[in-house]
């Protein structure tokens, strides 16, 4: 294993276990919503994508994360939007990211989605 590697498995590490011991708070009920997003900042390379995908399996959420070509991350989530909500300070609350702006759309529900998923595994 190349030293780059190992380090890149050591950050992926890190960003899995802070996800996965996040405080997640009770929930009141709330109403289901889809967002699409781009995010824009220091978003790649720096766990962002991992940490939305694990706290996203963590929260119930559904959609999807990927990379973009010019450096900005894009995401779909969709589930209660208190959910969704909490997600999104999660991540901006990270010193490691720097979300500098984001577009954010409501859009239609996708009914039959069951998880969430992104476009390469780490």
């Amino acid at each position: 294993m190349s030293i780059k590697s190992w380090i890149k498995k050591v950050k992926n590490g890190y960003v899995i276990n802070q996800a996965r011991n996040a405080k997640i708070p009770t929930f009141e009920s709330s109403e289901v919503t889809r967002r699409h997003y781009i995010f824009k900042g220091r978003v790649q390379k720096v766990g962002f994508r991992i940490e939305v995908i694990e706290l996203a399996k963590r929260l119930g959420l559904t959609g999807w994360v990927n990379n973009l070509e010019n450096g900005d991350v894009e995401a779909e989530l969709q589930g209660p939007k208190n959910r969704i909500d909490f997600l999104i300070a999660f991540m901006e609350s990270l010193k490691r990211i720097k979300i500098a702006s984001k577009e954010v759309n409501e859009i239609q529900i996708v009914e039959d989605e069951k998880e969430f998923e992104s476009d390469k595994e780490y």
